[in-house]
């Protein structure tokens, strides 16, 4: 195929300006990618997304609003011609196939070098024909990816998704487990990772389906 002759119009949608400014500057530095517009939440990218018909649009899985699958679910349908990088801090193998199996046409972890991410913007508007997808994870995330469900998590892992699902604040946990409110965000936060969950819902849900700990009481089916 041809080079392009007329540059990548990219739309950007992460919730913190900082991140959307250097990214931007990253991508447009090189040539060839041209940031027509940006978009903080859900809600607004898809509103973008439906006006603007970008070539590309960079997707972060955690902004505020309906959440990363309805979103991708919904940019489908507002903007079916655009290709969608997903750009997040979850290594996860498991959110990577689905979000890749549900329309997104590369998924890079926020690791990704500056020439990866790139890549990655000019490969997915390449045409090499059905089914073909972008995806950068570490090689933990793939070892992870083959353990069995309970080898997942730790055991004070679960402890503490255990009490997330009892609707506990991170400062009730550390004092039901004798640990520091620190601790328990950076527990929160590789399990989010191991799970591919995006809050503490979806993490709470994705364990309890995979029987990585009980349901709340009063919630069992």
């Amino acid at each position: 195929m041809a080079g392009r002759a007329k540059p990548i119009r990219l739309l950007i949608a992460d919730d913190h300006t900082l991140f959307r400014d250097g990214i931007g500057e990253i991508l447009t530095a090189v040539g060839g990618i041209e940031v027509i517009g940006e978009a903080h939440d859900g809600d607004d990218v898809c509103d973008k997304a439906a006006s603007l018909a970008p070539d590309v649009i960079l997707l972060d899985v955690e902004m505020p609003g309906p959440g990363v699958r309805e979103t991708l679910a919904r940019l489908r349908r507002v903007a079916p011609r655009s290709r969608i990088v997903v750009l997040t801090m979850h290594d996860d193998v498991a959110l990577a196939r689905e979000l890749l199996g549900s329309g997104a046409g590369a998924y890079m972890v926020k690791g990704s070098t500056r020439h990866e991410l790139i890549a990655a913007v000019h490969g997915v508007t390449a045409d090499r024909g059905p089914g073909h997808v972008i995806l950068s994870v570490s090689k933990q995330g793939l070892d992870r990816a083959g353990q069995p469900p309970d080898e997942v998590l730790s055991e004070r892992e679960r402890e503490v998704l255990a009490l997330t699902a009892e609707a506990l604040s991170n400062s009730q946990i550390a004092r039901r487990l004798s640990i520091a409110d620190g601790t328990v965000k950076r527990h929160l936060r590789n399990i989010y990772a191991k799970l591919g969950a995006v809050s503490r819902l979806d993490a709470v849900n994705k364990a309890i389906a995979a029987s990585l700990i009980p349901p709340p009481q009063g919630n069992e089916n």
